[in-house]
């Protein structure tokens, strides 16, 4: 028996009396855990749990996912529609049939004195993806307006953009199964242990049984930089520069792969060209990494008989996000690390369902990667429908980031908002007021009725939250897996499929058109439209999702019916020669020149601002700010300072400071570390009233995405702190 010190006491779980375990797919993240919700037999939600026959998360969950059973009974839920009264500039609640009659009217009015394009919709990355079909059949089909984004814009375009760029196509080439392949893995701004925490548990336990060096590329001392065997400090906005000097030394060693360059791509003499323009003693003064640990990690990297590269927002929310995917990419592709086990270019998604708007929600185009300036993709959409093709635009039109300043000038009269919250998401906050306040007609469509952007709506429809409704979820590497319906939505709120379907009713239109009744209808529609593409979901249906705990696509109706299921472990693309999406098969090798544009630290502004995330929260904190068992680890925003720093400004740690940039101010709490650097902090984006009061948003030229990681701004130490930290709580908002 063990005594004292030595004796170990298990951990007792309260038994919740769930008798019934209701299988779906986690709603935060897009790592794409599969997760079971337990009800009592009062039909009570009362747990979830992880799945462990799925290969994804293997009965594993995070603190997000342990918790997110709680949603259903939280604060602020929307529960009935509601219209402002502008005589008296209150809310009033009404019916669905009149909430979506107003509507559609202000729809038409809207586009009959200013145009079609003078109504915007800006929707999300955590519908159900049957509901992304839905809506941008609506959209694209009968209110016609060009004007159509997600918020994806503001986390994922760059990625898009990239892979589109050098591929030909959207889509994660690689899969999770190549941490259990890889060599060598080059992470670019990403810290896996808090954005996205089970990922960053199967590339440990990869580690552990291979022992592959981890390079991290980040500012910042994140928890996966702690873990690196490399962690190279770049400096802010400079990632291109650091690629085209590893791509330098790849090259004039002659490390390339000579022969899957000539069978898979086009560009590498003009890429050559370019890089020369970055040696290792250029480009470390102005990277801010070492030219003999540019060389080091190249030659690491090149040498590995397989090698992968991931990334999330601090490549994407750059004003060189698009670049810098292209650089990942051409690192890849000049090293034959594409379509084959352990060698990959992975994009890790930020929320549950931004691969199914990127696929099937026809924001920028048609469903299933479809092109608007392609005639072909317009007529097959267009008969597939019943819509005249000629009703469909031939270029793509404005991005979430572009639609917000075509309001500030009047060209944007009207704005639909479906699950996202600008006001605490977008850059310069109070810029983005001012924008919402112009509006003639702005919709919320949320479940929860309590976001800021709620207080300037004309209209606010009640929807159901994730497994109050039934659908799927694509994840980061194309596994396609199901949300069961575990409860019903609070009040008369409905699921955002069954408000789409009941506003296309209110349109003259649609009576040439057929909406399916059912989610299971869409996705049948979406099968069809997938037959033969990269995206080729045509094998699929719900109840063979749930029993193979998720598929990635593509999995056709041809394997369906030879009885060949899909295989358990990962699924690649591109590991054919020359199977790229552009024409001649082969992929783009594209040059990079740096274009300094960064908002730097001077005199005035001397600290870099960083921005991100943390584990136990999600976005705008509309879900995880409602519950205790999230909330309790960050309930009021602070910042990470350099102690060396804090020292210099009189600063102590807990002590609320006021962080002031060319935008805005805002109060945060201090938080003394050696994670940033001296010229530098961190603060996470979570908090209403915050971080994008300061941040400024520049855009990229090819992706629109903002980069609110590039801002620069002053810190002031505040007299009165009791009055300080009444304004921080006040941004807790809940």
């Amino acid at each position: 028996m063990l005594f004292g010190r030595n004796r170990k006491n298990p951990i007792k779980m309260v038994d919740k009396k769930a008798e019934k375990w209701t299988y779906a797919t986690c709603g935060y993240c897009s790592v794409g855990c599969s997760i079971e919700i337990g009800t009592n037999a009062d039909g009570k939600v009362v747990g979830s749990r992880g799945v462990g026959g799925a290969d994804v998360n293997r009965g594993k969950l995070c603190v997000k996912g342990i918790f997110e059973y709680e949603l259903f009974n939280s604060s602020g839920r929307g529960d009935k529609p509601l219209l402002r009264d502008s005589i008296v500039d209150s809310y009033k609640e009404t019916d669905w049939d009149n909430a979506t009659s107003v509507m559609a009217n202000e729809i038409n009015r809207i586009q009959e004195t200013y145009g079609r394009d003078a109504f915007a919709v800006v929707s999300t990355g955590q519908l159900l993806t049957e509901e992304f079909y839905t809506l941008g059949k609506l959209t694209r089909g009968v209110i016609g307006t060009n004007n159509y984004d997600g918020n994806t814009t503001l986390c994922m375009a760059s990625a898009v953009s990239g892979y589109k760029r050098s591929f030909g196509s959207d889509g994660p080439p690689g899969c999770y199964e190549d941490f259990e392949h890889t060599d060598c893995l080059m992470a670019w701004g990403s810290n896996l242990p808090e954005q996205h925490p089970i990922i960053y548990w199967r590339l440990q336990e990869a580690r552990e049984k291979r022992s592959f060096p981890l390079i991290v590329i980040d500012p910042r001392v994140t928890m996966l930089a702690q873990k690196a065997d490399i962690h190279l400090a770049v400096t802010p906005g400079t990632d291109v520069v650091l690629q085209n000097a590893l791509m330098h030394v790849i090259l004039n060693e002659g490390l390339e792969d000579k022969a899957y360059i000539e069978a898979n791509t086009v560009g590498i003499d003009e890429l050559k060209a370019e890089v020369q323009n970055y040696d290792p003693t250029t480009a470390a003064a102005i990277c801010g990494i070492d030219e003999d640990t540019i060389r080091n990690v190249a030659r690491i990297f090149a040498k590995a008989k397989t090698a992968m590269g991931i990334w999330t927002m601090g490549i994407n929310q750059s004003t060189h996000g698009s670049d810098g995917v292209v650089g990942i990419n051409n690192l890849s592709l000049i090293t034959g690390n594409i379509g084959k086990p352990g060698g990959t270019s992975l994009s890790i998604t930020g929320q549950c369902n931004a691969m199914g708007t990127r696929e099937w929600s026809s924001c920028s185009g048609l469903p299933g990667y479809r092109y608007l300036e392609n005639e072909q993709d317009r007529k097959d959409i267009g008969e597939f429908w019943n819509v005249d093709p000629d009703f469909f635009p031939t270029k793509r039109g404005l991005a979430q980031t572009d639609i917000f300043p075509a309001i500030e000038t009047g060209q944007i009269k009207g704005l639909w908002l479906v699950a996202t919250n600008p006001m605490t998401s977008m850059p310069n906050t109070e810029r983005t007021r001012k924008i919402l306040e112009k509006l003639d007609f702005l919709v919320v469509q949320d479940s929860y009725v309590d976001v800021e952007t709620t207080q300037y709506a004309h209209l606010y429809l009640p929807a159901g939250t994730w497994a109050e409704k039934e659908g799927v979820f694509t994840n980061t590497e194309r596994r396609v897996n199901i949300v069961r319906k575990v409860t019903d939505a609070p009040g008369d709120s409905k699921s955002d499929f069954d408000i789409f379907n009941l506003l296309a009713k209110q349109f003259a239109k649609t009576k040439e058109m057929t909406f399916p009744e059912t989610p299971a209808g869409a996705f049948e529609e979406m099968k069809a439209l997938s037959k033969g593409r990269l995206v080729d979901i045509s094998g699929m249906d719900h109840d063979l999702i749930e029993k193979q705990r998720g598929i990635q696509w593509p999995y056709t109706q041809e394997q369906a019916s030879k009885g060949e299921l899909p295989p358990s472990g990962g699924k690649r693309l591109y590991t054919e020669t020359a199977t790229f999406r552009y024409a001649d098969g082969k992929a783009k090798l594209i040059a990079l020149p740096f274009i300094d544009n960064n908002e730097r630290p001077d005199e005035k502004f001397p600290f870099w601002l960083n921005t991100g995330r943390l584990v136990e929260h999600f976005h705008t904190r509309t879900k995880t700010g409602k519950l205790g068992n999230t909330n309790k680890y960050s309930p009021i925003p602070f910042m990470e300072i350099n102690p060396d720093a804090a020292q210099s400004l009189g600063i102590e740690q807990g002590e609320y400071v006021r962080c002031v940039s060319r935008r805005g101010d805002a109060i945060v709490m201090a938080m003394l570390t050696q994670r940033v650097a001296r010229n530098a902090v961190f603060i996470p984006f979570h908090f209403f009233d915050c971080v994008n009061r300061l941040t400024l948003g520049l855009l990229d030229p090819h992706s629109r995405q903002p980069a609110y990681k590039q801002s620069a701004i002053t810190i002031e130490i505040l007299k009165d702190q009791q009055a300080a930290a009444q304004m921080s709580m006040e941004m807790r908002r809940f």
